[in-house]
């Protein structure tokens, strides 16, 4: 029987007196964890020995000796360490682990993230060595020696390649999560790195098929690696300018409203890809403050609206012969560069994972989401409903969410879930244990939240316009 002191609602455990739980020791790592992490050291261990000027350095035999153990012993701990578990998501440990919740390991990740991009877009010349590792593969492919931001592509593609199988061994319960990691693994790898990569070799542009504008801005300026630069390659380039086209203006918003932005954020964006698979492990750390919601809506639009205003006044500058801005437009899309493109999207977006979550860029930044977002909110067939009667209000969903929606608070009160931040990522429905939520599509864009009968009604009344009666 419990005492009745043990339950009052403020009672106080140290003040009871009631004593620590005795620690109970965890089961050991098994022989394949054992080699894996072996063999992830040996490769480091090369790689480092490369580095530093040992022969090998733009061979074959180097690239694999540095890359191949790292990649088969990162991909067989995660096999190991899951294989043996009993399927579905476990969060024993997530509170207390310094990588996760921000502790000292975290916080030295983010500086290492955060120091490796700043390098990249800055100082590329120190990764000199690094580069001239994948020369072979960079030769194969695109004909050309390697440059930094193929060594980038090439760790970006490992890297959602192989913490991929995390994803797969982790989520193995649940088939949605299965098809959309293999979803974005295929187009990384595909249309991200390969193709691009090929088309190079071809005296191509190199052309990144699963970017277009906003998120890709220069592929709708005039200059720079513009429409310009894309249709100096003749048929196939005005190929490419159409199909940058099609999937801005029109495929954009038939497949969100068919399927929400899901389609792009969680199924094919390459930013989506890294930030669910490399990002999986900190995605409880975005913040669900109502604080933050604002901040988010306010910025994400203030970007979409900066580089909508920038292409135009590019466009204008272009058509006039630069007489009518003159530097203005120029030094607009260089502020755009750094400040968005590298400071914002690469350096903050990922190195700052291990602080404030995997989904920095999308939620804040990405001008892709906001639009995505837009037509989501008000003209998509995509919601989440909830079974309110079921919901034990655990707060597994809002938790887990990366995009820091509340989600136990729709879930209570059985309303859809429709946010303009929501990706589909599926993530709050798999760690639910009772099946509140489900991912849907329904036959159109009414019943989603009162008043979507009237989609431009609530889009002015969001806006703070006052609607028409």
């Amino acid at each position: 029987m419990i005492e009745t002191r043990f339950l009052r609602y403020d009672h106080d455990e140290e003040r009871l007196g009631i004593p620590e739980p005795p620690r109970v020791a965890g089961p050991g790592r098994s022989a394949g964890e054992k080699a894996s992490v072996a063999l992830i050291a040996l490769g480091l261990l090369a790689m480092a020995v490369l580095l530093l000027g040992a022969p090998g350095t733009g061979t074959w035999g180097g690239l694999l000796l540095a890359f191949a153990p790292v990649v088969i012993g990162t991909a067989g701990l995660f096999r190991f360490a899951y294989r043996d578990t009993t399927p579905g998501i476990k969060h024993d440990g997530t509170v207390f682990s310094g990588v996760k919740r921000r502790g000292l390991l975290g916080w030295g990740l983010a500086v290492l993230i955060t120091g490796f991009y700043s390098v990249l877009y800055w100082t590329p010349h120190l990764l000199e060595r690094a580069v001239r590792l994948v020369d072979p593969l960079a030769l194969v492919l695109s004909g050309k020696p390697a440059d930094h931001w193929f060594l980038y592509g090439f760790l970006y593609t490992l890297a959602i390649l192989v913490f991929g199988v995390r994803m797969f061994m982790k989520y193995r319960h649940n088939r949605y999560q299965l098809v959309r990691t293999a979803s974005v693994m295929f187009f990384q790898l595909g249309l991200a790195f390969l193709l691009p990569n090929v088309m190079k070799a071809l005296s191509a542009p190199e052309f990144y098929f699963t970017y277009f504008w906003p998120l890709k801005w220069t592929y709708l300026w005039p200059a720079g690696h513009g429409v310009g630069w894309i249709l100096d390659s003749g048929a196939l380039g005005l190929f490419l300018v159409f199909w940058g086209a099609v999937m801005t203006f029109i495929a954009t918003p038939i497949l969100t409203y068919f399927f929400g932005k899901r389609w792009y954020c969680s199924w094919v964006c390459g930013c989506g890809g890294l930030a669910e698979t490399l990002g999986d492990p900190w995605r409880q750390l975005s913040s669900k403050s109502t604080r933050a919601w604002k901040i988010e809506r306010w910025m994400i639009h203030a970007v979409l609206v900066f580089v909508t205003v920038t292409t135009a006044l590019l466009w204008i500058d272009h058509a006039s012969g630069r007489a009518l801005f003159g530097p203005l437009s120029g030094t607009l899309a260089r502020g755009y560069g750094f400040w968005i493109g590298a400071l914002f999207a690469a350096v903050i977006g990922v190195g700052f994972y291990p602080l404030l979550g995997s989904r920095v860029w999308c939620r804040f930044g990405c001008p892709m989401a906001a639009i995505l977002g837009i037509f989501q909110r008000f003209l998509s067939r995509f919601r989440i409903t909830t079974n309110g009667g079921q919901c034990m209000s655990c707060g597994n969903c809002s938790t887990y969410c990366e995009m820091g929606i509340d989600v136990r608070a729709y879930a209570e009160k059985g309303e859809n879930i429709v946010r303009a931040s929501c990706v589909g990522c599926g993530v709050c429905s798999a760690v639910c244990p009772r099946g509140v939520l489900k991912l849907e599509n329904g036959s159109g864009f009414a019943g989603r939240y009162p008043g979507s009968e009237a989609p431009f009604k609530a889009f002015a009344k969001a806006l703070g316009e006052p609607t028409v009666p």
